[in-house]
């Protein structure tokens, strides 16, 4: 394995995520805190950090060249400028930041990170299942280090919809070339990973959400096939 890094910095509800994600494709694992308190937690490897930080103390126990940085602090402001000390400090790194809603998204790339997960609340839960399940780890891989094209999308079933009133475990998804459907959402937002038991005895209703993944143009195609449309929650992004 090579001699490479993660650094996580944010402890928060999805580090452990990121851990569980990123564990195996890097020699360490090392979440930084702002708060001195979490390093008497004896689960992972956590140590204290500032905005302040000046950075020698990592430079000196990782290869930065080889490593990547996740940016998950909780306060918009703090990740902003922690991304604009890492980029400024060091050009090279690959940097992954999230991001609450779409002018924050914005904000971080502009600040240098090379990728942004944007998190809105309807969907903070599904994220996280994407995180825990093995099917969608290789996706993952490639929306976060390959600068991939794929795309994360929410189709909201319609009156219409060709699937509508079907069990998802009788629904074949191989025809529906290039897709991977990930989670259905409930219309009270809660959701389920699609090959859970509970799930797969789930009847497909109007306005439930499937979370899928795939290209633009295979979406699209997705979209023409089940009869239904994508959806967005405007409510939740601030221009």
């Amino acid at each position: 394995m090579p001699n490479n890094s993660a650094l996580i910095f944010g402890y928060n509800n999805y580090t452990k995520e990121i851990v569980k994600n990123v564990k195996n494709e890097y020699s360490s694992v090392t979440i930084y805190s702002l708060d001195e308190k979490d390093m008497e937690n004896e689960e992972y490897n956590i140590e204290h950090f500032d905005l302040s930080e000046d950075w020698d103390n990592i430079e000196q126990s990782v290869d930065i060249d080889n490593s990547i940085a996740f940016c998950i602090l909780e306060d918009t402001a703090e990740n902003i400028f922690l991304v604009i000390s890492l980029r400024s400090t060091y050009k090279d790194l690959t940097i992954i930041a999230v991001a609450s809603h779409k002018e924050n998204a914005n904000k971080l790339l502009m600040a240098g990170a090379n990728k942004v997960i944007p998190l809105v609340e309807t969907t903070a839960d599904i994220i996280t299942n994407m995180l825990e399940s093995p099917i969608s780890n290789q996706v993952l891989h490639d929306i976060l280090y390959e600068k991939s094209d794929l795309k994360i999308a929410q189709i909201k079933i319609g009156k219409e919809s060709h699937i509508k009133d079907e069990e998802i475990v009788n629904i074949d998804w191989s025809h529906y070339n290039g897709i991977i459907v990930l989670s259905v959402m409930h219309k009270d937002m809660s959701s389920e990973f699609i090959y859970s038991s509970k799930a797969k005895r789930h009847v497909i209703e109007e306005d439930d959400v499937l979370v899928v993944v795939g290209f633009e143009e295979d979406i699209k195609a997705f979209e023409n096939k089940i009869g239904s449309k994508r959806y967005v929650n405007w409510s939740h992004w601030s221009w």
